[in-house]
């Protein structure tokens, strides 16, 4: 269980964290990718983006009752602002982080 617990403390905090719950043999994970990169250079500074094998950690893909991938979710102080599962364009995602970001 120290994964979950060392998730919660990557998780738990000030910053705002885009989790990509993830798995190597999916395809739309691989085509999600390049867009979260994207995403992260976009909300440089603004947003962690942290990507989570849902096969290597199935302890915390069980902890968030992560069904599918790619599912994305969104953290702050612990708690999920956002949740989505899919691939979506950059554009999209970085307009739903914005829309939790203060100011």
């Amino acid at each position: 269980m120290a994964e979950i617990a060392k998730f919660k403390d990557l998780v738990t905090g000030d910053q705002p964290v885009l989790v990509d719950f993830f798995a190597t043999w999916c395809g739309p994970c691989k085509a999600l990718a390049p867009i979260l990169v994207d995403v992260a250079k976009t909300l440089d500074g603004e947003v962690r983006v942290v990507k989570i094998d849902v096969d290597r950690n199935p302890a915390i893909s069980q902890a968030y009752q992560v069904q599918g991938v790619p599912t994305l979710a969104l953290f702050k102080d612990g708690k999920i602002l956002w949740r989505q599962s899919g691939v979506l364009p950059a554009q999209a995602i970085v307009q739903q982080v914005k829309t939790h970001l203060p100011g």
